[in-house]
């Protein structure tokens, strides 16, 4: 279930022969952006015996306070990528903002990037994503690109087709519930927003609003080579658009559902060139799985996998865009519960340690070295163990007595 492509064993005569044993030097992988992804790869790259060098927009970047190798630049500036990129064997992305002509003249210069700009196109961009999934059979919501040449009159047929509410969202930029707005009514408040955004440039389309169960995430792995590898299908609980809590594996998900997200995950992988990490996020429906969003990079949902699987996801995704052989995603524990921390009121959070540490001294605390705001990731917690129950209660006060300072998280809203 967890590696459903295995490579066959390669020799010298191999088509695909092995170059990359035969380097006298460990391999330099290049991290445009340098947030949390970027920092938490440099942990895996460690242990693999890789050189990872980050391009951050400043010294203070997340990620470049962990990395050694960093390069300060604007990642959506052409020069500066290119200078970046000298020297690195393989180019992957911490974000999907890199612009895609970018990433296009990097590959034209003989730099491998993985994704590839063909692929990422498809994080980047959600109305490319709709129509590329939707021709392959992939089961998506109903959407609508609104054209600025008749968006209201295009939103009103949609509206009589599919009721309200509807769900709008911006084609390209959004994360953690940015860029996406739910419309309850065509009415004076939706008509001003559009106007807005058009006037920004915002360039918009339409969904269906789907009564969702849960929200689902697969998380797979694809390599160069064509080898697969699918994590445990996880519910994500999501707050005001981000998401704040992880449970691996899903509870109570029917054994052919996994199945079939994996495959669904790994057929999307192969089907759009995926090289690298790909998580498909899901929405769980009384008639079915729907594909709501992808990302090609680690994720969110899979930051439990640090502790929660044999092979974490950071260095997954080194393997594969290495086009190294894909390891275990075999849990270590029954449950693994992964609960984000936000930012609060202050930024207290060190002195915070004590306490968590010491109530419970089997969580495992990741902080991102990000200044904290309101709302803000500035880290997560990890919880593992027999109990669904408990692991989720230890993950989620760890998580809210490192925001608050609090014994009871009552200030989240939760029990």
């Amino acid at each position: 279930m967890t590696n459903p492509a295995q490579p066959r064993p390669r020799g010298d005569d191999s088509p695909h022969p092995p170059n990359r044993l035969r380097r006298h030097r460990a391999p330099v992988v290049g991290i445009a952006g340098g947030g949390q992804l970027a920092r938490m790869t440099q942990q895996a790259a460690i242990g693999l015996g890789l050189s990872l060098r980050v391009l951050a927009g400043s010294a203070d970047d997340s990620a470049a306070r962990a990395v050694s190798d960093v390069r300060v630049g604007d990642d959506r500036s052409l020069d500066d990528l290119l200078s970046f990129a000298r020297g690195c064997d393989v180019v992957t992305f911490d974000h999907e903002h890199v612009p895609g002509p970018h990433i296009e003249k990097l590959e034209s210069s003989g730099v491998p990037c993985r994704p590839g700009s063909a692929a990422l196109a498809h994080a980047q961009d959600k109305l490319v994503m709709r129509e590329r999934l939707t021709a392959l059979g992939v089961p998506c919501p109903d959407y609508l690109h609104l054209h600025r040449r008749a968006p209201l009159q295009m939103l009103e047929v949609f509206a009589r087709e599919h009721g309200f509410p509807l769900v709008l969202k911006a084609t390209r930029g959004g994360y953690d519930g940015k860029g996406v707005w739910t419309l309850d009514a065509y009415d004076r408040a939706a008509v001003e927003l559009i106007h807005e955004l058009l006037s920004q440039d915002v360039d918009l389309m339409a969904e269906e609003h789907v009564p969702f169960t849960r929200e689902l995430a697969a998380v797979v792995a694809r390599s160069p080579y064509g080898q697969g590898a699918a994590y445990p299908i996880v519910e994500t609980v999501q707050e005001g658009g981000i998401c704040t809590e992880v449970i691996s594996p899903a509870p109570g998900l029917p054994g052919d559902v996994a199945a079939e997200a994996q495959r669904l995950a790994l057929t999307v992988a192969a089907e759009l060139d995926v090289v690298g990490l790909l998580a498909v996020e899901l929405f769980e429906t009384p008639d079915g799985l729907l594909v709501n969003e992808l990302a090609m990079r680690p994720h969110n949902s899979g930051h439990w996998t640090i502790e929660g699987a044999r092979t974490s996801q950071f260095e997954q995704h080194l393997r594969a865009v290495l086009d190294l052989p894909l390891g275990s995603t075999e849990p270590t524990a029954p449950y693994t519960v992964m609960a984000n921390v936000l930012g609060g009121d202050d930024s207290d959070v060190y002195s915070r340690y004590i306490h968590v540490m010491a109530h419970d001294p089997a969580v495992k605390v990741h902080l991102y070295g990000k200044e904290p705001r309101p709302g803000r990731k500035i880290g997560h917690v990890t919880a593992l163990g027999d109990d669904l129950a408990d692991v989720r209660e230890r993950a989620r006060h760890a998580a809210a007595y490192l925001r608050w300072g609090t014994e009871m998280n009552e200030r989240e809203g939760r029990r």
